[in-house]
């Protein structure tokens, strides 16, 4: 793979930018994680994987830059950009492509960037240079020449409570810098090493001498609880291991205490790794290559919290797909980076090319599940799921609290139904076999501040996922007030009784004909329809016969008889809301996602009540409604509009009317088939201009 394609995967994750699942940086591969804590916020150090140009070898790993990330709450993580780059360092060949591990410090208000290269001229093996800035976000400026005296790679300074800085590098050896942080002590102990046939002077002292150090790289050094750990990668087996040593004097002797991390269950060669304490808790970053499962050179950074035991030892950490962080639930959430699933759950690449789409988790059977830990509801005030899912066949599955038995948050239906109208949304049907749908579903109950979410199969199809977002709706209505209000600058009444959607199913507009209205508007659903003043929350039950044609019905062969209708009793009980509506027009729709259990083939009905100081004679009712509605006024017929229609204002208009003195009862009844439904009402004079001079209220007093 060439760096165009990879810069064209990082375009596509351009929008994904929170994250609180492992690995944390998705849009580019990045390896040999140190982090550091500046100013109150994790800034992060990798080196950065690519795939190798023409020319370099292609089974090896591969850097020619730094990045710097930085977050707040390790899950939104923000990229700073290039710091280093080896064709902007003077003593770098500049086609090493060798910009291994790296580290970061702060000392006097400067930050102190240590990176390794391997240099131009007559110097072998590796280097280790600085670069400065005055900000741990750069720029910073490289020193001409590397350090003199050290020949190795993955720089650590630890900054000890002693006082001194000590520089870590290669397979655990240190020395103490200069306070200028950009060269080693006079007093720096020197010794001879033999490599092969080769004899070398090495600087520092030897911190990993006797303990298990096969292949050993990448030291780490921190102090805590009183001692110095030496944490480092060596090779157990056949992989690395993060291992760690304990002392109470930074340059030793170390004891061996055991293992941090054990070897990458899929093989990969290498760890590396950077410890750190923010806001009172410890973490291990360190890499792994997810998003490369056949190519171990090209790594991403993940996290885990880390634990100490009484004595100071380190508990060792297991990997996990979840990582750490609290999601926002208004975020895209990777939930297939699970925290814990049924025995049956696996995980698998969405794209094997494109590996920066992440996975998906597959729950194959009734009954399977999986747990995501920490997602944050605080941010929601009004809203509904979407879920990026597939199946090969006709599912459900649920969205619950906590437990694989908790309180459901949400419902998603992928079976196929029939008599689903054109048009409806992908919650209520799947029209394509185990493609990837982005489906959406009302909220039966919105959890408070951070919680855990568990998917559920519970249909007779395995279900796939990929994520789920909970989005907020825009604020459409206002819970009405007891003082009257006017109708605004242009006449529209906002204020309302609207009562959740009776169920009323229609195949289309159609059949929306003056007869068919008055017919089915003029039927008894509830006791006093057109008598009733409701009240805010009363509940109402709801009861009616309807003809019901079977599936199939008339479809049959000529010879065979087809099914007979069948008559259905509809019985509901529904409740009355009172509110102001954020726009001119009343958005129906919204209000059945929000209240009702059917957005399509409804029957709303509307209520307000108008109070005149006089009357206002010779004004119009004037109204647009998507899909058809009748309106009364006082009890009296005084506009229908048939047909399939848009909502426009005045679309209709009645003949001349008189607003009385004192109350005036203005009733709807909105119908609609497959499609969205609203509408807008408003009184205008002769002149067609608003009348405005009266007040609306909810309140039958």
């Amino acid at each position: 793979m060439n760096k165009t394609l990879l810069s064209t995967f990082a375009l596509c994750l351009a929008a994904t930018a929170a994250l609180a699942q492992n690995p944390v940086i998705r849009d580019q591969f990045t390896a040999d994680p140190t982090a550091r804590v500046f100013n109150n916020k994790v800034y992060l150090y990798p080196s950065h994987d690519i795939f190798p140009p023409a020319g370099q070898r292609q089974d090896w790993f591969c850097m020619e830059d730094y990045h710097v990330f930085s977050s707040e709450n390790l899950t939104d993580w923000t990229d700073h950009g290039v710091i280093v780059s080896q064709n902007k360092v003077p003593w770098v060949r500049p086609n090493s492509y060798s910009m291994w591990a790296p580290d970061c410090v702060e000392r006097n208000g400067k930050y102190y960037f240590y990176f390794p290269s391997t240099p131009g001229g007559p110097m072998r093996g590796f280097g280790v240079g600085v670069a400065v800035a005055d900000s741990p976000e750069g720029p910073f400026i490289p020193e001409p020449e590397p350090i003199k005296g050290i020949n190795g790679i993955d720089p650590c300074v630890l900054q000890a409570s002693d006082g001194n800085a000590y520089i870590f590098w290669g397979a655990g050896r240190c020395a103490k810098l200069k306070p200028n942080m950009k060269e080693l002590a006079d007093d720096t102990p020197k010794e001879k090493v033999k490599w092969g046939e080769r004899e070398f002077e090495m600087y520092g002292v030897n911190c990993l001498k006797d303990l298990p150090n096969r292949q050993a790289e990448g030291p780490f050094a921190f102090e805590a609880n009183g001692w110095y750990y030496l944490t480092y990668p060596y090779v157990r087996e056949n992989t690395e291991v993060l291992g760690y040593a304990m002392s109470k004097n930074p340059m030793g002797p170390y004891e061996y205490k055991g293992l941090i991390m054990a070897e990458h269950a899929n093989g990969c060669w290498t760890n590396h790794h950077s410890i750190i304490n923010y806001k009172g808790q410890w973490y291990l970053f360190y890499h792994h290559n997810d998003f490369s499962p056949r190519d171990d050179k090209r790594r991403s950074v993940c996290i885990e919290k880390l634990f100490f035991n009484a004595d100071g030892t380190i508990q060792e950490v297991k990997p996990t797909m979840r990582g750490v962080g609290i999601n926002k639930a208004t975020e895209r959430i990777e939930i297939d980076r699970y925290s814990a699933t049924s025995s049956d759950v696996t995980t698998a690449l969405i794209d094997t090319v494109n590996t920066f789409r992440s996975y998906q988790a597959t729950l194959p059977v009734k009954g399977s599940w999986l747990k995501y830990n920490d997602v944050d509801f605080s941010c929601m005030t009004d809203g509904y799921l979407v879920i990026s899912a597939k199946a090969a066949g006709n599912t459900k599955f649920y969205v619950r609290e906590k437990t694989a038995k908790g309180k459901i948050i949400a419902k998603v239906d992928m079976t196929v139904k029939p008599e689903t109208p054109p048009g409806t949304p992908a919650m209520f049907r799947r029209d394509q076999s185990n493609q990837w749908l982005s489906l959406t579903a009302p909220l039966e109950y919105t959890p408070k501040g951070v919680t855990d979410l568990v998917i559920t199969c519970e249909g007779d199809a395995g279900v796939s996922v990929d994520y789920v977002q909970f989005k907020n709706r825009p604020k459409y209505f206002t819970p009405a007030t007891a003082q009257p209000v006017q109708p605004d600058a242009e006449g529209f009444i906002r204020r309302w009784l609207l009562l959740e959607p009776i169920d009323k199913p229609n195949r289309g507009n159609t059949v929306f004909t003056d007869s068919y209205l008055r017919e089915h508007f003029n039927m008894e659903y509830f006791k006093g329809q057109q008598t009733i003043v409701p009240k805010d929350g009363q509940k109402v039950k709801v009861s009616y016969k309807r003809e019901e044609v079977p599936a199939g019905f008339g479809r049959g062969p000529v010879q065979q008889e087809p099914a007979k209708p069948v008559i259905k009793t509809v019985n509901q009980t529904l409740t009355w809301h009172a509110f102001d509506s954020e726009n001119m027009n009343v958005k129906l729709f919204r209000f059945a996602e929000k209240w009702g259990q059917q957005v399509y083939g409804v029957l709303f009905w509307a209520v307000t009540i108008i109070d005149c100081d006089e009357d206002i004679e010779n004004v119009r009712l004037a109204v647009g409604s998507n899909s058809a509605s009748m309106w009364w006024l006082n009890g009296d017929e005084v506009l229908l509009l048939s047909g399939d229609r848009r909502m426009v204002k005045d679309d209709a208009v009645s003949p001349r009317l008189t607003l009385k003195k004192g109350r005036n009862i203005l009733r709807g009844a909105i119908i609609n088939g497959p499609g969205m439904s609203d509408f807008c009402v408003r009184f205008v004079d002769e002149k067609g201009l608003p009348v405005t001079n009266y007040k609306v209220t909810t309140s039958s007093k």
